[in-house]
């Protein structure tokens, strides 16, 4: 005898939240607050509607949620060189901070182009980001802050300072950082010490007044000389390094605007048959992770960078929950890490 075989009728209408509350036997309210991540309710009932959901395949559309709560929960993070991995190491602390706090984060390079910049932050607004972290590329005039908080859309400006203003900073204690950092390499003996790396703006002048302090405190003057100028980037370091060794009397050490500078100047150094720690002594400043394990390991200034973006993410987050609170500053502490290279 055969048997009749039973098939449900499956349907092409779209799980609802209704459905989800039916399966879950709450109120489509209380379904709602779960599914946007409340921390009002229980974490019992939390599970009782997210089991609903996945069993019903149901897909909660945050962008929906957007549009009729009409807040945002896109962040843009704008850096200026990608290819320097100071600045991805602060993105992962940013996203990370971000994403916990329930937001998406748009991220974009503008590679030291200021007109790109602007391009960015303008259609960053147009597609209604909920506020933006910018470290600013070189040559971002000082007032370009106010045109974006002119714009309404909240900003936190992090690693480079574009000087006085109402603006969330967060950034390091650069002029504190070259200070210890040069000071080692005076405790050690040296007295002809040369300064690498650095083009313009308010941070090269921190570090060169921590620079500038250290010598002045030893009795040693200033040589403008031994400050070579160059863009952050190893081929820079590189050739900066090259220009301070052909120098007669040649400097003994160097103090570098960054890691990025400091490794290419390790490679000029092997280039020469030259050692560092041993025939030069070279410092950095940042402390990316590659500092750990360069040839040699590099003595350079921690202002840890994963933990700076994790600062600024938090100052742009207090600032969309309290628009009209004051003006919030962090500065990293840097600490000076003694590695083989100095």
């Amino acid at each position: 005898m055969s048997k009749k075989i039973m098939r449900k009728t499956v349907t092409s209408r779209p799980v609802t939240i209704l459905d989800v509350a039916a399966a879950a036997k709450l109120s489509k309210s209380t379904v709602s607050l779960v599914l946007k991540g409340s921390p009002l309710i229980p974490a019992e009932t939390a599970d009782r509607v997210r089991a609903a959901a996945s069993e019903l395949g149901y897909v909660y559309n945050s962008r929906a949620g957007e549009l009729r709560g009409g807040r945002s929960k896109t962040i843009g993070v704008v850096v200026n060189d990608l290819a320097n991995p100071f600045f991805a190491e602060i993105l992962v602390g940013v996203e990370r901070k971000l994403v916990e706090a329930g937001y998406i984060v748009l991220m974009a390079h503008t590679n030291e182009d200021v007109d790109r910049q602007r391009d960015v932050l303008r259609i960053m607004r147009e597609q209604g980001a909920a506020g933006t972290v910018l470290c600013p590329a070189y040559g971002t005039p000082r007032a370009f802050t106010k045109e974006v908080e002119a714009s309404g859309m909240p900003l936190v400006v992090m690693v480079r300072t574009l000087g006085p203003g109402k603006y969330d900073f967060a950034g390091a204690d650069n002029e504190r950082g070259i200070y210890a950092a040069t000071k080692h390499l005076l405790d050690a003996g040296h007295k002809k010490i040369g300064f690498l790396g650095g083009l313009t703006g308010v941070v090269l002048e921190q570090r060169l007044n921590g620079f500038r302090a250290a010598l002045a405190e030893r009795k040693i003057k200033f040589d403008e000389s031994l400050v070579v100028a160059a863009q952050p980037t190893r081929r820079s370091g590189s050739e900066a390094m090259r220009s301070l060794l052909d120098m007669k009397p040649r400097p003994t050490a160097a103090v570098c605007y960054n890691d990025v500078v400091a490794f290419g100047a390790l490679s000029a150094l092997g280039e020469r048959g030259l050692h560092a720690g041993r025939d030069f002594a070279l410092t950095g400043f940042d402390n990316v992770r590659d500092a750990a394990h360069s040839n040699p390991p590099l003595t350079t200034v921690d202002i840890q960078p994963d933990a700076l973006g994790e600062h600024a993410a938090t100052l742009l987050l207090n600032r969309i929950q309290e628009p009209a609170r004051a003006r919030q500053v962090y500065l990293a502490e840097p600490q000076l890490v003694i590695r083989q290279s100095a």
